[in-house]
C-alpha cells in the first residue's frame, strides 16, 4: 500500500459514513415526524422508542443503503479528485487506472464483507425487536380467516381446511390423508381442530378416520383426540415479515421444509434469500462503475457525474423491482432475478472500465 493507496481509502470510508450517516438522520427525522402520533397515542415510553425501535431501525436501514451510497459517494469523491487534476496527476506518475483501482476494490471488498453479514446475520436479529415493535404499537391487528389451505406438510402426507381463524387458532373442515405408493391408506377428518399451546398439540373435536386396506376399510369416531402433525399455527400467517427475522441457516432450513409444504409464499422466500448474496457484490460492481464514471474529467464537474450517478442508482432500483416481479409473477427463476441487475451492470462497468481514462 502507498500513500496514495491509503489517501484513496480514507476518501473513501469518510466519504461514505458522512453519506449514510446523514441520509440516516434525515429517515429518522422524517419517520419520527410520521409516527409521533402513533407512538403518543400507543403511550410508548421513550426508552422503547429508542433502544427496542430506532436502534433495531438503523442497521435495517444502513445495509438497505450502502449500495447506493457507495456508488453516491464514490463517484462523488472520485469526480472531486479529477476536477483538481488528482486523477491526471497520479497517472502522470506512471500508476495504471487498472493499479488505481485496487484502493477502491479493496475498500468496496470490505464494505461487501460487511454488508453480507448485516443481511445475513445482524440485520434478521434486529429486525425481530423491530417488527415485534412494529406489531405492537404501530399496526393495528386485524382478524383474518384463510380459507382453502391445500397443504403438503411430508412426503405423501396432505392437509386441507377449509377456513382457519388466526385470532383463536382454530381450522374447520379439517382433513388429513396419507398416501402409500400413490395409494390413499387413511383419512383423518374433524368438524374443527385447534392448537393446543400448552402441550403443543392439535385437538381434533368430532372426528372420523377411515383406514384402508387391500380388501377393506376400518372406520373409527370420537369426540375429541390429541395429535401431533407437522403443522403449526404459524404456517398460516399471511406474512413475509418473518423471513426478515431469520438468519442465513435458519431461512435455508426454513425454505426447505415450506418447499414440502408446497406454500404459495415460497417465490417470495427464495427471492430474499438469493437477494442477501446478490445485493452486497452489487457494492463491488457499482464501484468499479462510479470509479470509471468519475475519473473523467468534464464539463460540468462533480454535478454532472453526481446526475449521471444518480441515474444508473435509480436504473439497478428499477431493475431489480422489475426482474423480482417476473419471479414472482411468472416463471423466471428466484436465484436468475435477483442476479439479473448485477450482471447487467457489471457488463456496463466493464464497458465503462474500457473508456475510462488511461
Amino acid at each position: 500500500m502507498t500513500k496514495i493507496d491509503w489517501y484513496i481509502i480514507k476518501k473513501f470510508f469518510s466519504t461514505f459514513l458522512f453519506a449514510i450517516s446523514l441520509i440516516i438522520i434525515i429517515v429518522i427525522i422524517f419517520d419520527i415526524s410520521e409516527k409521533i402520533d402513533d407512538f403518543l397515542l400507543a403511550e410508548v415510553t421513550l426508552n422503547e422508542i429508542v433502544f427496542d425501535y430506532y436502534l433495531n431501525f438503523i442497521p435495517y436501514f444502513i445495509n438497505l443503503f450502502i449500495p447506493l451510497f457507495i456508488f453516491i459517494s464514490v463517484i462523488f469523491f472520485t469526480s472531486k479528485m479529477a476536477s483538481n487534476t488528482e486523477i491526471i496527476a497520479i497517472l502522470n506518475s506512471g500508476m495504471s487506472f487498472k493499479r488505481l483501482l485496487i484502493p477502491f476494490i479493496f475498500s468496496s471488498i470490505f464494505i461487501t464483507v460487511i454488508s453480507f453479514m448485516f443481511g445475513n446475520f445482524i440485520v434478521p436479529e434486529s429486525n425481530k425487536t423491530r417488527i415485534d415493535f412494529e406489531n405492537k404499537y404501530l399496526k393495528k391487528r386485524k382478524i383474518v380467516r384463510i380459507k382453502n389451505i391445500h397443504l403438503q406438510i411430508k412426503p405423501d402426507q396432505y392437509v386441507y381446511i377449509e377456513s382457519y381463524n388466526r385470532s383463536r387458532d382454530i381450522g374447520y373442515k379439517f382433513t388429513f390423508e396419507k398416501f402409500e405408493n400413490g395409494k390413499l391408506k387413511s383419512k383423518l377428518s374433524a368438524n374443527y381442530i385447534k392448537f393446543d399451546t400448552l402441550s403443543k398439540k392439535w385437538i381434533l373435536n368430532d372426528y372420523k378416520i377411515r383406514n384402508f386396506y387391500s380388501y377393506n376399510e376400518e372406520i373409527l369416531s370420537g369426540v375429541k383426540l390429541d395429535t401431533l402433525i407437522n403443522l403449526s399455527p404459524s404456517d398460516f400467517a399471511k406474512t413475509n415479515k418473518l423471513v426478515e427475522t431469520m438468519g442465513m441457516f435458519e431461512l435455508n432450513k426454513y425454505i426447505k421444509d415450506e418447499e414440502i409444504k408446497g406454500k404459495e409464499q415460497i417465490i417470495y422466500h427464495k427471492i430474499e434469500k438469493y437477494r442477501r448474496i446478490a445485493f452486497p457484490f452489487s457494492s463491488l460492481i457499482l464501484t468499479i462503475i462510479a470509479v470509471a464514471i468519475g475519473s473523467k474529467k468534464i464539463r460540468g464537474g462533480v454535478g454532472i457525474n453526481l446526475g449521471i450517478g444518480l441515474a444508473l442508482s435509480f436504473s439497478y432500483i428499477l431493475f431489480m423491482q422489475i426482474s423480482t416481479t417476473f419471479a414472482t409473477n411468472g416463471n423466471l427463476s428466484p436465484a436468475l432475478a435477483v442476479w439479473i441487475p448485477n450482471i447487467i451492470f457489471f457488463i456496463i462497468g466493464l464497458y465503462q472500465l474500457k473508456i475510462a481514462p488511461k
